[in-house]
C-alpha cells in the first residue's frame, strides 16, 4: 500500500452515470508521485470519463477522488491548474505558435518569455522554425506536439493524456514519449495515459491498468516500463 503523502491520486468507490446508466466504475486506483500509469481497456469502458473526472472538469456521481491528499471538487481552478488534461483532439487557438505555447501561462499571470522556446525543444519541434507560424501552417501530428508543449510549460503536477498518439506517425509518436519522459526526470511530472497503442503504452508507463465497463479497473502484470527517455 503506497503511504498516502506520496500519492497524487486515490481514488475510491467512483462511478459515473449518464443518464442513470452506468459509464465508468472504478474500485480503486492510486497513482504515486513521478510515476506514469497507463490505462487501456475497450471503447466504453470510461477512460475518457476517468481523465475528465481525474482533472476535475466534472465530478463523478459517486465515490472520492483525493489529489495530493486533500478532497477533489469538479470545477476547483487551483486543482486543474495543477492537473491539466490533453483530450484526444486537442484544438489550438487561431494564433502563432508561440502564443498557443503561451497563453496557458498569461492566463495565470505568468510571464516567461523562454518558455514557448523551452516547451517547444521538450517536444521537439525546433523554436526558429516554428515560433513564429500560425496553427493552420501546422500537420496533425505538429499541432498535437504543440499542444503538449502548452501544457508542459504549464509545469503541473498531474498531466492527463487522452489517446496522445492518435493519428501521429511513428516519429511523432516517440517525440510524444521523450518529451514525457524526459519533463518526470527533470522535475517529477506525474501522467496517466490512456492510449489504444499497446505497444507505444507500455514503452512509457511504470504500472498498467484495464478499465472494464462493468467490471472496473485492475492492475495488470507489467510486461516492460520505460524509463530511458
Amino acid at each position: 500500500m503506497n503511504n498516502s503523502a506520496s500519492l497524487v491520486y486515490d481514488l475510491d468507490g467512483v462511478e459515473h452515470r449518464f443518464d442513470g446508466h452506468l459509464a465508468l466504475r472504478c474500485s480503486g486506483l492510486q497513482v504515486a508521485r513521478g510515476s506514469i500509469v497507463g490505462i487501456r481497456g475497450p471503447n466504453g469502458a470510461g477512460k475518457s470519463t476517468l481523465l475528465s473526472i481525474m482533472s476535475f472538469l466534472m465530478p463523478p456521481t459517486s465515490g472520492t477522488v483525493l489529489f495530493c491528499g486533500e478532497p477533489g471538487r469538479s470545477g476547483d481552478v487551483r486543482l486543474r491548474r495543477q492537473s491539466v488534461l490533453m483530450p484526444q483532439d486537442p484544438a489550438l487557438l487561431r494564433r502563432r505558435v508561440e502564443a498557443n505555447v503561451l497563453y496557458g501561462l498569461k492566463a495565470r499571470g505568468i510571464r516567461n518569455p523562454d518558455a514557448a522556446a523551452q516547451a517547444l525543444e521538450r517536444v521537439g519541434l525546433d523554436p526558429g522554425r516554428y515560433m513564429r507560424r500560425w496553427w493552420w501552417q501546422l500537420s496533425g501530428g505538429e499541432a498535437r506536439r504543440v499542444a503538449l508543449a502548452a501544457r508542459l510549460a504549464l509545469e503541473p503536477v498531474a498531466l492527463l493524456l487522452d489517446e496522445p498518439t492518435a493519428g501521429l506517425d511513428p516519429e511523432s509518436a516517440e517525440m510524444v514519449r521523450r518529451a514525457v519522459l524526459e519533463d518526470r526526470e527533470r522535475r517529477g511530472l506525474t501522467v496517466v495515459a490512456v492510449s489504444h497503442d499497446r505497444e507505444w503504452l507500455d514503452s512509457l508507463c511504470d504500472q498498467m491498468y484495464r478499465l472494464a465497463p462493468k467490471t472496473g479497473i485492475e492492475k495488470m502484470p507489467q510486461e516492460g516500463a520505460a524509463c530511458e527517455p
